[in-house]
């Protein structure tokens, strides 16, 4: 997961004032410093407007899938009206990730809640001899994984967007090494794994 925004083409133009490198390079630099998760930013665009006592700070992210995120916020400072934006920005970031978990849930009146029960005679089931041996487990097909550490909710995120039926990775709020599965129910459990 990447943490960062590397490269990411903003463009930052204000409107009714001359441009000054410390508010252009405040703006680029809170764009650059969203967590990124989801969605992904393709091109950040800021608009910074005064009009007498106002200042309006406009920021409008295209994203992956094509989705487009904007928020505007109007301030009597400009530091403090992009402050506020990108507040706005980050929820609806969230807001989008949390559709996103939702609508690839499985929903609980979907899922198989009761199967009936079958009774068989003993003779009916296959038992192996006595005699003969088990077989011996084989490996069916072996896979690399990177140990990562990243917070609950980036490695549930990890696991929607998955075919993976677990997820392993070190919590970075505790520290210890966590598993995070999907259950038969469609919930989700976690096991902690201390030393």
């Amino acid at each position: 997961m990447q943490t960062a925004n590397v490269n990411l083409p903003i463009t930052v133009t204000v409107r009714h004032e001359a441009v000054t490198d410390s508010l252009r390079d405040y703006a680029q630099k809170k764009i650059e410093g969203l967590h990124l998760d989801y969605p992904r930013i393709i091109e950040a665009k800021a608009i910074l407007d005064v009009q007498k006592n106002r200042h309006i700070a406009e920021i409008i992210l295209f994203c992956a899938n094509h989705i487009t995120i904007e928020a505007h916020t109007e301030g009597k400072d400009m530091y403090a009206a992009i402050d506020e934006t990108m507040d706005k920005i980050a929820r609806r970031m969230r807001k989008q990730k949390t559709r996103l978990l939702k609508k690839n849930r499985p929903h609980r009146n979907e899922s198989i809640r009761h199967l009936d029960e079958r009774f068989f005679k003993e003779e009916v089931l296959d038992h192996p001899a006595e005699s003969e041996r088990d077989p011996e487990p084989f490996i069916v097909m072996p896979e690399n994984y990177r140990l990562k550490t990243m917070y609950k909710e980036d490695a549930v995120m990890e696991l929607e967007l998955s075919d993976r039926p677990f997820v392993l990775y070190k919590s970075a709020r505790r520290g210890c090494l966590t598993i995070i599965y999907r259950r038969k129910d469609g919930e989700y459990g976690a096991i902690d794994i201390k030393e």
